[in-house]
């Protein structure tokens, strides 16, 4: 897809089920956040947690939250390692520089993409091996990466509510932008869904956040079939 006239960013393992919570509940997130730090490292010392969900969905928001929750935990956004021309193809920079240090215990350094500047930056960001590293972004449950995720949730928003919400956010100058976004995300998702492989749904209610257990937790709970 021809993405050269846009200079901006782009929109924004297996662990016990969840509880639900209640709607607005205060302590949701801290509730979240103490299973999160009781899971086992998934990543070197690092409980990898990804927050995946449709472009517009609030992933970012939420990861910031759940960020605050954790202690001032670090994000690492999928938009710094995304370019213009690999809306998804990042999946080898993440794991040369940040899997791979995490895997031995050390701070990562990523180099940031420059959305305005086309280019990425010559100054490497650092990200500490905390004890939970939140990863935001659409595709962050890929098959790829799921083997070194802690717990993966997911924005419970339809993709076509996302996206309207999305459009709606950045505004005309951007329609371009989301011209090539919708097929590409649609073509991701398509022949690698991470939905069905969330421990977590996240809804968001005007309350607050409801968490629900996921698919992945469905699945592992479901009766088996029989056989003789």
């Amino acid at each position: 897809m021809d993405l050269s006239d846009i200079a901006t960013a782009p929109p924004g393992p297996l662990a016990a089920p969840d509880t639900p919570d209640t709607p607005g509940e205060p302590d949701a997130l801290d509730a979240l956040a103490g299973r999160l730090r009781a899971l086992p490292p998934s990543c070197g010392p690092v409980r990898l947690v990804a927050v995946d969900g449709h472009a517009g969905s609030g992933k970012t928001t939420f990861a910031g939250r759940l960020a605050a929750a954790l202690g001032g935990a670090p994000v690492l956004h999928t938009d710094d390692l995304a370019t213009h021309e690999e809306l998804f193809a990042w999946t080898g920079r993440l794991r040369e520089q940040v899997l791979v240090p995490f895997a031995r215990g050390a701070a990562a350094r990523y180099a940031a993409y420059d959305w305005v500047e086309r280019r990425f930056a010559a100054d490497r960001r650092r990200l500490a091996p905390a004890p939970v590293v939140l990863i935001e972004g659409v595709g962050t449950g890929r098959r790829s990466l799921r083997a070194h995720l802690a717990r993966l949730l997911w924005m419970e928003v339809p993709d076509a509510e996302s996206w309207r919400r999305g459009q709606l956010r950045d505004g005309p100058e951007l329609s371009t932008f989301w011209d090539g976004w919708l097929p590409a995300e649609r073509a991701h998702f398509a022949v690698d869904p991470s939905r069905p492989y969330a421990e977590t749904l996240v809804v968001q209610r005007k309350e607050g956040y409801e968490l629900l257990a996921g698919p992945a937790v469905a699945a592992r709970t479901s009766p088996r079939p029989h056989t003789a």
